[in-house]
């Protein structure tokens, strides 16, 4: 199994402390981002581990782990990154944001996952985080709704009330080497110049993926969890290190 790492971005909110490094170099509670990550996946016995950079990528050297460059990390999103490791899509891949951080409890049972779906990490719990980190939820959360068999049917879009809110989309997800095979050629197939949830192809959100791909590919099945994560988007988010024991 690999983990793919998609750490292009620029991380614009987290100014001032983005001046001066990529955003998965800052430090959560006296480590990066990114030195969580690795050890979190060496702990599970992912070894076989790329990293997408883009922004101050000189800044990003690990051992053993492999570097690729979005050169257009500026004007492209997260699907587009990962596609820039497309030349290793030839196992079961785990790939994750490079903004968040996770408890082993929440790896190993994306890992545990078997068969032919997409698995998506879903927070069952997330709106004690959320309450903690803002004054009003629903400014900042998404839509994630599901089926009476865990299947996610959507994700993503603004939410009207708490009701369409079954759980939190956290950035984890895991893709089986038949699957990921089929993600380049699906995404190589849409119009550049495309709509898709108001962005083009080459800045469409991950969430408008995954249901382009749950539709075309396989479907979505949701891996549950109860907090045991934090994603690092503005400096304020530091503060909130102690979700990732719960």
């Amino acid at each position: 199994m690999k983990g793919i790492i998609l750490a292009a971005g620029q991380g614009t909110r987290l100014r001032p402390l983005t001046d001066d490094r990529p955003k998965c170099m800052v430090e959560v509670d006296g480590r990066s981002i990114i030195e969580r990550q690795l050890e979190v996946m060496r702990a599970c016995g992912i070894e076989d581990i790329v990293v997408v950079a883009g922004y101050l990528e000189q800044k990003i050297h690990f051992d053993g782990v492999t570097k690729v460059i979005n050169p257009k990390f500026e004007n492209t999103n997260m699907v587009a990154t990962l596609m820039y490791a497309k030349k290793y899509f030839d196992d079961d891949i785990i790939v994750s944001y490079g903004d968040i951080v996770y408890s082993e409890n929440v790896l190993k049972k994306l890992m545990r996952a078997k068969g032919d779906e997409i698995y998506v990490v879903v927070d069952r719990a997330w709106r004690a985080y959320w309450e903690a980190r803002m004054e009003n939820p629903l400014d900042d959360a998404e839509t994630l709704k599901l089926d009476s068999d865990g299947y996610i049917t959507e994700l993503g879009k603004v939410p009207a009330s708490y009701e369409e809110i079954e759980g939190q989309y956290i950035g984890l997800m895991k893709f089986s080497k038949t699957v990921i095979r089929q993600i380049a050629e699906t995404y190589n197939e849409l119009p550049s110049n495309g709509d898709y949830d108001g962005k083009d192809r080459d800045n469409m959100y991950m969430t408008s993926f995954l249901q382009i791909l749950s539709k075309n590919v396989a479907p979505l099945k949701a891996v549950f969890i109860e907090n045991g994560w934090m994603e690092v988007d503005t400096p304020s988010d530091l503060e909130y290190h102690s979700f990732l024991k719960k």
